[in-house]
């Protein structure tokens, strides 16, 4: 029979060609077959899965692959869940105040100074206070105290670091003609913190709930050089300060009006 002189995979009997020597099921190369005593060839790939499955070395990896990858995201999703809590926060915005201006007034190296030198000063005040840096957004700067570690009495080292924010930016040396100036709003509540948003380097952990907006919108309507607290910030620290009670302010995105008051 000259079918049977031809080199056969020994997986599948299929003919192998002399010239390539190469299984056209399996696509591996062919070995000698020594121990049959013909001068046939045998195919390399573990016979059991050439006889089912083409290229089974080539997709036993790929399935592998798949499944450490789908066991990694697994993993990665739980650990996310674990890392979703629910705690109160005191939470502060800053705002330097007038930087728009300030940009048009400046070399655009002078203003990157200014900036660089008011954010360190954010940093190392709110760091100092035990607060926790979350987000510098140009001219504004957002900080929790109570996360990612929970401290005894955050809300009043909140307030401790916007005073020391209004009193400290003023003071610094810049190439600005006037002395800087900030605002600060803070608010206390239940927030949702732990979701990750964001690719690389930009990833970040969300603060979901009512208290990021108040403590912006706070913000917005302290004065330059003034500190601004929620009602619930107030209670807190109440008798540690003195305050200014500003009555009940609309906010927008509010339905109802706020209680607001300026710590002095």
């Amino acid at each position: 029979d000259v079918d049977k002189r031809q080199p056969r995979c020994g997986a599948i009997s299929r003919v192998v060609r002399p010239s390539t020597m190469w299984c056209s099921t399996c696509s591996s190369r062919a070995e000698s077959a020594s121990a049959r005593r013909t001068r046939w060839s045998v195919c390399a790939a573990p016979r059991l899965w050439t006889a089912f499955w083409p290229a089974p070395v080539a997709v036993a990896a790929a399935v592998a692959a798949t499944v450490a990858a789908a066991v990694a995201v697994a993993a990665s999703a739980s650990a996310q869940i674990d890392t979703v809590t629910r705690r109160q926060l005191t939470i502060m915005f800053c705002d330097l105040v007038g930087s728009t201006a300030l940009s048009t007034q400046l070399d655009p190296e002078d203003m990157r100074d200014v900036m660089g030198a008011y954010h360190l000063c954010c940093a190392n005040l709110i760091t100092r206070a035990g607060g926790f840096v979350a987000r510098y957004m140009g001219d504004g700067v957002l900080a929790y105290f109570g996360y990612p570690q929970a401290l005894e009495h955050d809300a009043e080292r909140a307030v401790r670091a916007g005073l020391s924010l209004v009193e400290a930016v003023p003071k610094l040396k810049t190439a600005a003609r006037d002395p800087l100036q900030v605002r600060v709003g803070i608010a206390t509540g239940l927030v949702v913190v732990g979701d990750l948003i964001g690719i690389g380097a930009g990833q970040e952990q969300t603060v979901v709930g009512e208290t990021p907006n108040l403590a912006a919108r706070l913000q917005v309507l302290a004065e330059p050089g003034m500190v601004v607290i929620s009602s619930s910030t107030h209670r807190l620290t109440g008798g540690l300060f003195e305050y200014r009670d500003l009555g009940t302010v609309a906010l927008k995105g509010f339905a109802e009006k706020i209680p607001a008051w300026q710590v002095l």
